[in-house]
């Protein structure tokens, strides 16, 4: 019994390493990226979202504690939002790149993030629904997805108040329109497709047999 204490505060005390060893990477990523951003203005507004949600995070982490695979999901997104805070979303290098590839009429990048945020969030969201609220079964991969359509409609309406609350000349360049009419309908497809696809993989995974299952019970 001893050793399986051992072995448990073992894998808690590792856990905690990485947890922190990803907190302390990425907020040195946002500290250098937060040096002369392109616009300060426009990164200020953006990072409304990471001053809200790191301290969230730090501050439930005894209440409610993510897997190690939720917290990578959440880092990754986060290094990508800082990325297009740095440059504005409409203007990383990165999109540039992809658009002269792709021959497209706009910088992607903006696009690609929104893709993140379903395809990269929604794994956790789900997790959050299966340990608090109890939801099982096929309901557990379909409310995630009809959280993400919804959280993405909703950051859409919030993000047009605050450019015209806080500073309504940054309004295109905060919201990332490039020009396109339908810049939010097709920003909340983007996360609605990438939060499905995180689905569709974890419902095809949990469906194949566990290694060490007993070929009888199956």
């Amino acid at each position: 019994m001893n050793a399986g204490i051992t072995d448990q505060n073992g894998a808690e005390s590792g856990h905690r390493r990485l947890l922190l060893g990803l907190l302390l990477s990425y907020g040195l990523f946002w500290i250098w990226l937060a040096i002369e951003p392109i616009n300060r203005r426009d990164w200020l507004l953006e990072n409304l979202l990471v001053l809200t949600l790191i301290p969230l995070l730090v501050l439930t982490y005894r209440r409610f504690e993510f897997s190690v695979t939720s917290y990578c999901l959440i880092a990754l997104f986060l290094t990508l939002h800082a990325f297009g805070a740095h440059y504005t979303y409409a203007e990383v290098p990165f999109g540039f790149w992809l658009k002269d590839v792709w021959a497209l009429s706009r910088n992607p990048f903006d696009r690609i993030a929104h893709f993140a945020y379903g395809g990269l969030l929604v794994y956790p969201l789900r997790e959050l629904l299966v340990r608090l609220a109890g939801v099982k079964g096929l309901w557990s991969y379909y409310l995630p997805v009809s959280a993400i359509l919804a959280q993405s409609g909703l950051f859409e309406v919030i993000e047009a108040i605050v450019a015209v609350i806080v500073s309504p000349e940054l309004g295109s360049i905060y919201l990332g329109t490039q020009g396109d009419e339908w810049d939010a309908q097709h920003d909340m497809a983007a996360a609605f497709a990438g939060s499905l696809l995180t689905m569709c993989i974890a419902f095809a995974l949990s469906t194949l047999p566990k290694a060490n299952a007993n070929p009888v019970s199956r």
